[in-house]
């Protein structure tokens, strides 16, 4: 698969960038990966300038000369997961270059320019009453959804109102409990439902033993 086209088909929404985005961001510097990326044995990246500020940071005495280096090598830990990273006489030049990492960054930055696309869902919703308005607000009194207009002047001005998007989270909240509570219910049902089938079993077994002439026990 063309590793371009499946990146523009993954990163469509909004979310999807930011959380990639969250992924090439530096654990030193805080910011996007600059490159050139290197990857460190446990697998995790660091920008090189970085790596080599954290590495002359633990290993004061190793330097280089022109072309000549006055170390055997040194030692720094990963800031991201501690591991021990060991490095021979090279330094941070000595470790590999994360192309692929390189790579989506590029067309990250590519693709975090063009627009986004409308979708069909996030269209708003007009009010009936008053075209030209949008419905931004819930009617507590009537329980409806309507717009400011009908609130000022409309059939709502003496209603209880509040902001459409806090009822909608407290809604979503109260639905999202609403159905671990019924979730928690179905596990106990489940779990008292094979508790009385193995009770049907035992009862059932001994009701056999009871019955069964002497010669066949």
């Amino acid at each position: 698969m063309n590793f371009a086209l499946g990146f523009k088909t993954t990163m469509g929404e909004s979310g999807s960038m930011e959380a990639l985005e969250k992924q090439l961001i530096c654990p030193i510097c805080l910011e996007m990966f600059t490159k050139p990326v290197v990857i460190l044995p446990c697998q995790h990246n660091l920008c090189r300038k970085c790596a080599s500020d954290v590495f002359q940071a633990s290993n004061p005495l190793w330097q280089t000369r022109g072309s000549t280096t006055v170390s055997t090598g040194g030692r720094f830990r990963c800031p991201s997961c501690r591991h021990e990273v060991v490095l021979d006489r090279h330094g941070v030049f000595g470790l590999q270059r994360n192309l692929l990492v390189e790579n989506i960054i590029d067309i990250y930055k590519q693709e975090s320019k063009r627009p986004l696309q409308p979708k069909a869902e996030q269209q708003q919703l007009m009010c009936e009453e008053h075209e030209e308005e949008k419905i931004n607000i819930y009617c507590l009194t009537c329980e409806t959804p309507t717009c400011s207009m009908c609130k000022v002047f409309g059939a709502h001005k003496n209603c209880e109102v509040a902001p459409l998007q806090t009822i909608y989270n407290r809604q979503k909240t109260e639905l999202g409990d609403g159905i671990a509570i019924l979730v928690a219910g179905n596990d106990r049902v489940q779990a008292v439902i094979s508790q009385m089938e193995d009770v049907c079993r035992t009862i059932e077994v001994r009701i056999t033993e009871v019955h069964l002439p002497k010669a066949q026990l």
